[in-house]
């Protein structure tokens, strides 16, 4: 457990004018007003805020924030008020303790809802201060080194979000060992049974290995000497998480894997030392093709700079090598803070400012995406990019997602651009839109007036920003056509009844329908509902004509839509046993989506589909932002029924006799009923494995994870995957 003169004594070593002082009253207030608190280990609650203050150390951050570091919790989880925090250390600490007491004190109806409303609340507090997001990041870390204590439910929760949001936000800041160790967390609690294999097997040649590093190290310091140029040179074997990630993708064995080493060398002086360390290397070692970045040249958007080579080694393994400055390896240990003017309250010289645009984009979406699913999906997209450098013609660097494509540069210059995209140009030759852009591409869009965006291009499109602006387009344009169609319907409508359209909207008997019954909604929201189904024509007519009580036959639009829905879908014989209540109704015809299989456990959102009632997709579902939000409905999962649904899984195995046999036995033991089973080699010689596809009758997420655990225990196995659609 730290103490306060561990606390002082590193702050003292980057920063000897610290008022220790005022530190060590901060330390005192945390340690009695926690005093009595306990954690889930049972140690005194005291050691999170030490080990946060601890970790924000390691940043070489401000007094303030190791300050605020220290209080985080006193607001949520004591009697201490802002105004006493004021009083004792001033306005800023007082501002960042709020700020992240804030992000926790609102409830929600959903995890997902949660999740996404704190990470929106997070990002208004770090607009004004992204010290709130270092402290934020810094008691996540404490969290996860000690998520063994939580119950499996809370830590795979908690794991999952970690890596979604806080792994990927620690990345964009430049803090490379913080996201490293965010990542190897969260991996070993999501697939503990693959780490632990992963573990003992690295651990057999663990010694050969570390010799293995010590020699390497000794031929480049050697070389380097050579050539008088002074630098450290360190190796380290890749986290488990990143080895993991790549047998999975390349459905490799851990012997397969000749890069799981990687080595590092800081010069002490300037750039140039950096490319004639490089030509050494691959004086010395042959290099990989395709395998060179220059992050010297085409600095990263956090800031990130550094050349990266991968070589093949005497023993002819892959080794990755990074070389860097001491200036350079400063900035990607330390990210933003390396950068931050804490007096000022703002990131650091006008030259620094671009390189977190990222961040205020951000802001920018949490603004303009009022659904917050939305918006979480939006950012996870965002935080995740493995950059691709391309060119304008006129030379200016764009850097965009790996995988982007013509529809992504077009938008990144403008969205004007990007609607209007009618035709692209790559190294001066007409490419489909679809075509994925690599590194030094020269791209050209060609535009044309009147182009809208189109809904296939969401099949390639990968930037949240191209995607947004081409849903926005889908959206508006389905909007459009269902206000003309319910126009249209209650023109004819009031027809029957001797009356025009035109005639109701000038003598007001609309506009007062809107204003006292359809809750003041625009006169277009009205036409579409009635498109929609959700508001009957006929009824409205009556209400216009005054042929019917107002009560019963002019609903008003704030009720009207569970009501309709009941109205227009209601089928006993065909829901029962749906397992999905529609607005808290469960005799609502139902259907799930093909291209997702919901399963009782997912989170889960419903729209409404003329005719077919309500079809059920998954949140995650790649299809759901292309639909209209009007149609959008709130559905659940109804836990009294109990009813089994169809799911497949793909298990990618060895292919060796009885594996099969091995696969469907752990399934039986789990008392699962097997559907459907087909077997198939990935090729002639069996080397790259045999594909097993089951259709499982399962009742729910969990029970489908935990046979899916089991089976990843079966030996040889490599991998499995819930298949949708």
């Amino acid at each position: 457990m730290l103490r306060f003169n561990d606390i002082a004594d590193r702050m003292l070593d980057y920063n000897p004018q610290v008022d220790l002082e005022r530190l060590q009253r901060a330390y005192v207030f945390t340690a009695k007003v926690h005093d009595g608190q306990e954690r889930l280990s049972g140690e005194p609650y005291l050691i999170h805020p030490l080990e946060v203050a601890g970790i924000l150390l390691d940043l070489n951050v401000d007094e303030d924030t190791i300050i605020a570091g220290l209080l985080h919790d006193t607001l949520e989880d004591t009697l201490t008020t802002r105004g006493e925090i004021e009083r004792l250390f001033g306005n800023r600490v007082a501002f960042l303790v709020e700020g992240l007491t804030k992000i926790a004190r609102i409830e929600f109806r959903s995890a997902r809802e949660q999740q996404a409303e704190n990470f929106r609340k997070m990002l208004i507090a770090m607009s004004e201060d992204i010290r709130i997001l270092m402290i934020k990041l810094s008691d996540r870390l404490h969290n996860m080194r000690t998520i063994q204590y939580m119950k499996e439910e809370s830590r795979r929760r908690i794991a999952q979000e970690t890596m979604d949001i806080y792994v990927p936000l620690a990345h964009r800041l430049g803090v490379y060992w913080m996201k490293q160790e965010l990542e190897d967390l969260s991996f070993r609690s999501l697939e503990p049974d693959a780490a632990e294999e992963l573990e003992a097997q690295l651990s057999l040649s663990r010694e050969e290995r570390e010799e293995y590093i010590e020699n390497v190290i000794g031929k480049i310091s050697a070389k380097l000497a050579e050539v008088e140029i002074s630098g450290q040179v360190l190796g380290r074997l890749k986290d488990i998480s990143s080895i993991f990630a790549k047998m999975k993708s390349q459905d490799l064995e851990i012997e397969q894997i000749y890069d799981a080493i990687g080595f590092r060398i800081v010069v002490d002086q300037e750039i140039g030392d950096c490319y004639a360390v490089l030509g050494q290397i691959h004086s010395m070692w042959a290099p990989v093709p395709n395998r060179f970045k220059d992050y010297i040249a085409l600095t990263k958007p956090n800031g990130y700079r550094s050349l990266h080579t991968t070589v093949i080694g005497e023993f002819g393994e892959r080794m990755e090598v990074q070389i860097r400055t001491a200036g350079m390896h400063r900035d990607a240990e330390l990210g933003i803070a390396a950068h931050w003017k804490y007096k000022e309250g703002r990131i650091g010289a006008a030259g620094d400012d671009s390189k977190f645009d990222w961040l205020r984009q951000l802001i920018e979406w949490q603004k303009e995406l009022s659904d917050p699913h939305e918006f979480l999906d939006a950012v996870k997209l965002d935080l995740f990019p493995n950059e691709v450098f391309v060119f304008t013609p006129t030379g200016e660097v764009i850097n965009l997602m790996s995988g982007a494509t013509p529809v992504d540069f077009a938008f990144a210059i403008h969205s004007e651009v990007g609607s209007q995209c009618a035709g692209a140009k790559v190294n001066g030759r007409l490419v489909p839109l679809h075509q994925r852009l690599r590194d030094g591409d020269t791209v050209e869009i060609v535009t044309r007036k009147g182009q809208e965006p189109r809904k296939d291009w969401l099949d390639f499109a990968v930037s949240s920003k191209a995607r947004n602006h081409i849903r926005h387009s889908i959206r508006q344009a389905g909007k459009d056509r269902a206000v003309d169609l319910g126009r249209d319907i209650l023109a004819r409508e009031l027809k029957k009844a001797d009356l025009t359209l035109n005639l109701v909207i000038d003598d007001g008997r609309l506009d007062r329908y809107i204003e006292t019954e359809f809750g003041g909604k625009s006169v277009d929201d009205l036409f579409a509902s009635i498109s929609y189904g959700k508001l009957s024509a006929r009824a409205l007519c009556r209400y216009l004509t005054g042929g019917v009580d107002e009560a019963k036959e002019a609903e008003s639009a704030v009720t009207v839509v569970p009501k309709r829905i009941r109205q227009l879908f209601q089928r006993e014989r065909r829901t029962a046993g749906s397992g999905v209540r529609v607005s808290g109704t469960a005799d609502v015809m139902v259907r799930f989506a093909g291209c997702c299989e919901p399963l009782p456990g997912d989170e889960i959102i419903g729209f409404v589909t003329r005719g077919r009632g309500v079809t059920v997709h998954t949140r995650g579902c790649v299809k759901v932002f292309a639909l209209d939000p009007e149609r959008r409905i709130e559905v659940d999962w109804d836990t009294e029924t109990d009813s089994r649904r169809a799911i497949a899984i793909r298990v990618i195995a060895r292919d060796e006799p009885g594996m099969l046999a091995k696969v469907t036995n752990t399934i039986s033991a789990a008392s699962i009923n097997i559907g459907s089973a087909k077997a198939t080699t990935k090729d002639k010689s069996g080397k790259q494995g045999a594909e097993q596809v089951f259709g499982l009758w399962v009742q729910d997420v969990k029970t489908l994870n935990s046979v899916m655990r089991e089976i990843r225990k079966v030996k040889g196995v490599r991998s499995v995957e819930r298949v949708r659609g």
